[in-house]
């Protein structure tokens, strides 16, 4: 396990015209009524507890009252628009029960609650600034994940719905240690494919506390998926092991799983299903795939060291000679998606991911 694998600190990348002509396209731009900045404006804030009484890094803002009016009915406006049509017919029965800024890490969102006043059933969504990474990274989830995800992109402004589930490092420390021997091995099959498919899109830092554990619960089993909750390292830094999770010193609970209940041998084949899963993904997005990598093989995402230390990387690791014709970050993605989707059908090839 390597303790420092990520740079201090990732620079925000703005959102180049290509970009924001290709998410006005695929419906993901809006005239969103309230800003980032805007939310920066509150007046004060109390800290957020949870239920051990233990400091979760979040404060619940406050806003003056002339302020709070609009704000509060335009974040309702936002809700509808992400979550349905934007017409305003239900805005009545929604109530934002509090805004709560992040003071840990790089990006410092805001946490939207907002509840329906009809069934006091509640949901949250996000507001951070735009990064040109990170919308890269969640329309990635989007096309090639198991699992869709609605977000929003106005300007310097990017909305993003809640993913649901137990943060890793939550799961790791409290829920793991009661799972019988099925469903370990069930979550140790689910990291192993989590791993592939980060590797694969150059997907990075997914620490514990960066993607979520889904329990769902069949008639006779509890079964889990790991899913990814923070893209801001999309295809940045020139590490390869930073795109892969069991590198993570928080991950090695999940690693030691992996070794204690998967043969070599199963671990291979989930990541051939994982590699077959994401080329036909690829085959049936073809037309947005291919505006999408059009639109980052224009775009600057990283330092040309951290570009060239990752193209030599994964050269040495796959042996492909594509990589090194690659000239920039956006171009070793479509490289290693286009890698998988060639051999998908060809069961010979030796050097794969």
């Amino acid at each position: 396990m390597e303790d420092k694998l990520l740079s201090n600190k990732k620079p925000n990348f703005p959102i180049a015209k290509s970009l924001a002509d290709y998410v006005k396209k695929y419906r993901r731009g809006t005239s969103i009524p309230v800003s980032y900045e805007d939310l920066l404006r509150f007046s004060g804030s109390i800290t957020v507890y949870d239920k051990n009484d233990e400091d979760t890094l979040w404060v619940r803002c406050y806003y003056p009252d002339h302020e709070r009016i609009h704000i509060d009915k335009n974040l309702k406006k936002i809700y509808d628009i992400l979550h349905s049509d934007g017409r305003d017919e239900t805005l009545d029965y929604l109530s934002v029960d509090a805004v709560d800024y992040c003071t840990f890490g790089n990006t410092k969102p805001f946490r939207i609650k907002i509840r329906n006043t009809l069934n006091d059933g509640f949901t949250y969504f996000y507001v951070k600034r735009a990064d040109a990474s990170r919308v890269y990274g969640l329309e990635l989830e989007h096309l090639l994940s198991p699992h869709r995800i609605n977000f929003l992109v106005y300007q310097d402004t990017l909305i993003e719905e809640h993913i649901a589930g137990i943060p890793g490092d939550e799961f790791i420390e409290d829920y793991m240690e009661s799972c019988d021997h099925q469903e370990l091995t069930q979550i140790a099959k689910e990291f192993v494919k989590f791993n592939e498919r980060c590797l694969i899109r150059l997907l990075g830092d997914m620490r514990a506390y960066n993607y979520v554990v889904i329990p769902t619960h069949d008639f006779d089993r509890v079964s889990y998926a790991i899913r990814a909750i923070d893209f801001d390292q999309q295809s940045y830094e020139g590490r390869l092991k930073v795109y892969r999770p069991q590198f993570f010193k928080e991950n090695l609970p999940m690693v030691m799983n992996v070794a204690e209940h998967l043969k070599n041998e199963s671990i291979e084949q989930y990541k051939k299903e994982e590699r077959s899963l994401i080329a036909k993904r690829l085959i049936n997005t073809q037309t947005r795939y291919r505006h999408l990598m059009k639109c980052m093989k224009a775009d600057y995402l990283s330092s040309p060291a951290k570009f060239k230390q990752l193209r030599r990387e994964l050269f040495d690791f796959t042996g492909d000679i594509k990589f090194r014709n690659c000239r920039n970050m956006g171009g070793l993605v479509s490289s290693a998606l286009e890698f998988v989707r060639r051999n998908y059908s060809d069961t010979s090839t030796k050097n794969r991911f």
